[in-house]
């Protein structure tokens, strides 16, 4: 029989509808079905399976350990769930800089094999040509300027990205490039509020923004982030909602006490011959 994608699932002509409505966007990140089962309920616009899937579900120190197989898992888990909101997955570091048809490759194994409906590429105008490239296939593209944590290690670690007028206008440049590329929209990543402004002004598509102020046309932020997992991850950028860490800690710790003291299982968690 065949299936059909549900009537009040985000689409993308919404998603770029967005920003002339005035109408903010949501973004959260996502990695399994579980979690996935939950968001689906809760009318966020778009989920994105990132690659900070290696720092918060791998145990990894950074993404770029992060590789093609890891995203399609955990977006093919998130897709199997999801039925609303619009799905993006990470192409992950080097999965998309070795040349436009590798970057075309990897993106439509995350489109076929795993069910994303777009995929994010971190850079600016050195990016563009595979960006053409992927979109000219009918696949999506989100870009990402500003702070791109696949290249920590060229940009001198996580801090704010394009102080000073030189660097700002290169970022906006750059966020014109990509707009002009086809990306339906650009991630803003740890850039100063007027920068982020300027930038959301300069491009037709919507700006998602993550430590970029209140200006961009939408925001996104890490799903465990929000939910307070690690009380010890408070970045000036972040709003918590929750501290299910201390109570996943709590509920465990219970867990434990119970079977060590016999006060579980008991008889009613049994069954009778």
């Amino acid at each position: 029989m065949r299936k059909h994608s549900t009537s009040d699932a985000i689409n993308i002509t919404q998603i770029l509808a967005a920003k002339g409505e005035g109408r903010k966007l949501s973004v959260v990140t996502c990695y399994d079905g579980a979690f996935a089962k939950i968001i689906d309920t809760t009318g966020v616009d778009m989920v994105l399976v990132g690659d900070s899937v290696g720092n918060v579900m791998l145990g990894f120190r950074d993404t770029l350990r992060v590789t093609m197989d890891h995203m399609i898992h955990h977006t093919a888990a998130v897709a199997r769930v999801l039925t609303k909101p619009f799905l993006i997955a990470d192409m992950p570091f080097m999965s998309y800089n070795l040349s436009p048809e590798q970057a075309l490759a990897n993106a439509a194994r995350l489109a076929q094999e795993a069910g994303a409906k777009a995929v994010k590429v971190e850079g600016g105008k050195a990016v563009v040509p595979a960006i053409e490239k992927i979109v000219a296939a009918g696949i999506p593209v989100m870009g990402h300027l500003g702070l791109t944590p696949q290249s920590v290690n060229a940009i001198g670690g996580y801090k704010v990205q394009g102080r000073g007028e030189a660097a700002a206008e290169k970022l906006i440049e750059d966020a014109k490039a990509l707009a002009a590329a086809g990306c339906f929209s650009i991630v803003l990543e740890l850039v100063p509020m007027s920068l982020a402004e300027r930038v959301t002004a300069a491009v037709s598509v919507p700006t998602i923004g993550i430590g970029a102020g209140p200006k961009c046309d939408g925001q996104v932020l890490v799903l465990h982030d929000i939910l307070g997992f690690d009380p010890d991850f408070r970045p000036k950028f972040l709003k918590t909602y929750a501290s299910l860490g201390k109570d996943v800690q709590a509920a465990v710790s219970s867990y434990v006490t119970d079977v060590r003291t016999g006060q579980f299982p008991t008889a009613e968690h049994g069954f009778k011959d």
